[in-house]
C-alpha cells in the first residue's frame, strides 16, 4: 500500500522574479552610465612639415642588392657580377660583414644590447630589389648567395624598377 515514488512528489519550479529585479537593476545602471561615456575621439593630427629640398639620405648601413633586367648585380651602387655567377657578391657581403664586425657597426637599436652576442648584433640587413618581370628562381640564387655569406635577414622589393 505504499504510494508511488513521483506520484505525490513536489515539482520542481524556478522563480525568476529575482533574476528579473537584478535585469532591471542592471539596465537602470547601464541607462545612468551610457551619457558620462565620451561621445568622440579627439585626434591630435600633427602639421604637416615645410617642404624641405634637401634630398634624404640614406642610412650608411643599409645594403640593397639590385638585381637588372639583363640580370646584373649592384650591391648600392657598386657592380658586383651578375645572377649566373653571384660568387663576387658573396665575396664584397662577406668583406663587408668582417669591416662591420672590426668597427663595432650595430643595428640600430642594438648597440648596448650586452645580452646578445656581437655576431647578432652586426648589421647584416640586406634588401634585393629585382623587376617583377624576372623569374624568383634567379632571385633565389641571389637569396642563396647572401645567406651564404651571412645576409640576415634579407628583404625583398619590387616596386621602382622597370619591367
Amino acid at each position: 500500500m505504499g504510494m508511488a515514488v513521483g506520484a505525490g512528489a513536489a515539482k520542481p519550479n524556478i522563480n525568476v522574479t529575482p533574476f528579473i529585479d537584478i535585469l532591471l537593476v542592471l539596465l537602470i545602471i547601464f541607462m545612468v552610465i551610457t551619457p558620462l561615456k565620451p561621445t568622440r575621439f579627439k585626434a591630435l593630427v600633427p602639421n604637416e612639415p615645410p617642404p624641405s629640398n634637401e634630398p634624404i639620405k640614406p642610412n650608411p648601413l643599409t645594403l640593397v642588392v639590385t638585381i637588372d633586367k639583363d640580370l646584373k648585380l649592384k650591391l648600392n651602387q657598386d657592380d658586383v657580377g651578375s645572377v649566373n655567377d653571384p660568387s663576387l657578391l658573396s665575396k664584397k657581403l662577406s668583406d663587408t660583414f668582417q669591416e662591420r664586425r672590426a668597427q663595432h657597426a650595430y643595428e640600430p637599436g642594438k648597440e648596448t644590447r650586452v645580452d646578445l652576442p656581437e655576431e647578432e648584433r652586426i648589421a647584416k640587413a640586406v634588401f634585393v630589389k629585382a623587376p617583377k618581370s624576372l623569374p624568383y628562381g634567379e632571385v633565389v640564387k641571389v637569396i642563396d648567395a647572401i645567406k651564404g655569406a651571412g645576409g640576415n635577414p634579407i628583404g625583398l622589393q619590387i616596386d621602382d624598377l622597370p619591367q
